[in-house]
């Protein structure tokens, strides 16, 4: 329970901040939110039933914190909605499809980390520049923050959440987004618009398998479990199919809350941790309940503060991104351009940055291999 609280609390904003960006209303992100709280509550214990193994599957925050940096898309949600549905079959591809699941861990782990950075960065000054438009609703925030990133850095997310709620409750100075308490599911006919398809399809799958699929895989081998990872993203993609026409952007194997049900936490036994991700998938489908009230609050919050918050929770993933991706001085420079065309948030063609940061990574990773042969 501990880890689908940690999990789900501390991530919910990013998703609910990604989803509106790309074009849902709030009652549209309240059953996106829903989709995704379902899919990963179902999956996780089917395949920890499955695998007699502690598998946790979980929505893609850096995902979502794509979808904050991409912002509106052609063709609006619908648009949306259909690139999470590409992504989900790709996923699916590559665990039935071998060559793909190898393409994609071919592409080098600092520009995989780079393209991560460039991302998570949009997002992580979202509470610098709610701090400055508003600095008496982001002081008790950030301080909560501080403070329980200190003492207790697994709670200091929930615990702003928390601080964010005080301040809405004081001054609920937001819009009516006409959404129930209770969430019900929208269902949302998917669009195929090509530039959507590369500019975010894509670099949301990409984004999934190396920031997500990959270490989660790496969290589990840690300690000493090794379950079928086709079959998982067989699942995830399946599931994310499932989910994309109610708003669903993605779902993968989990990292954090994966440590949690995986190590000492889960029990004693590690034969019999399994039955701690099946209570995780279960405390997943009950939190998902109070995706309504999740949405109303982020309705009625002050503009800027959900987004805030989101930059809160990403900030220890764009240090370890960081780190990654400048750790290797073969792969540095590309992975330097790679961050920074992905920042600059351009958008030829109507294909978002995040797609050609890693073209322009890859060609002169390309270009620097080809000179050092030569």
């Amino acid at each position: 329970m501990v880890a689908a609280i940690v999990a789900w609390g501390g991530a919910f904003a990013v998703v609910l901040a990604g989803l509106t960006a790309v074009g849902a209303s709030g009652a549209e992100a309240a059953s996106g939110l829903l989709a995704v709280s379902i899919g990963m509550g179902l999956l996780t214990i089917w395949l920890a039933i499955a695998e007699r193994k502690p598998v946790t599957i979980a929505w893609s925050t850096p995902g979502a914190a794509l979808l904050v940096s991409a912002g509106a898309v052609e063709g609006g949600w619908p648009a949306a909605v259909g690139a999470f549905a590409v992504t989900g079959v790709l996923l699916a591809a590559a665990g039935l499809w071998r060559p793909l699941g190898r393409l994609i861990a071919a592409i080098p782990a600092p520009l995989a980390n780079a393209m991560l950075a460039g991302v998570l960065l949009s997002v992580c000054l979202a509470p610098v520049r709610f701090a400055a438009d508003s600095p008496l609703a982001a002081a008790p925030i950030v301080l909560v923050w501080a403070a329980l990133l200190r003492l207790s850095r697994r709670w200091a997310v929930p615990g702003a959440l928390l601080a964010a709620g005080a301040v809405v409750a004081a001054d609920p100075s937001g819009r009516d987004a006409g959404v129930g308490l209770l969430p019900a599911p929208v269902l949302t006919a998917p669009a195929f618009e090509p530039g959507v398809l590369i500019g975010l399809a894509l670099p949301l799958f990409v984004v999934t398998m190396a920031s997500q699929n990959v270490t989660g895989m790496t969290v589990l081998a840690t300690y000493g479990y090794r379950p079928r990872l086709p079959r998982i993203l067989a699942g995830t993609g399946a599931a994310t199919v499932a989910a994309a026409p109610f708003g669903g952007h993605a779902l993968n194997l989990a990292a954090i809350s994966a440590a949690l049900t995986a190590g000492p936490e889960g029990g004693a036994d590690p034969a019999r941790r399994w039955i701690a991700a099946v209570a995780a998938g279960i405390s997943y489908l009950v939190l998902g309940l109070g995706a309504g009230l999740i949405a109303a609050f982020a309705a009625a919050a002050p503009p800027g503060l959900i987004v805030a918050v989101a930059g809160l929770a990403l900030l220890g993933a764009l240090g370890g991104a960081l780190a990654a991706a400048a750790a290797g001085e073969a792969h540095r420079d590309a992975a330097v351009v790679t961050l920074v065309v992905i920042a600059s948030g351009i958008a030829p063609l109507g294909i978002s940055a995040p797609f050609w940061g890693l073209l322009a990574g890859l060609a002169l990773l390309a270009v620097q291999h080809r000179r050092a042969a030569a």
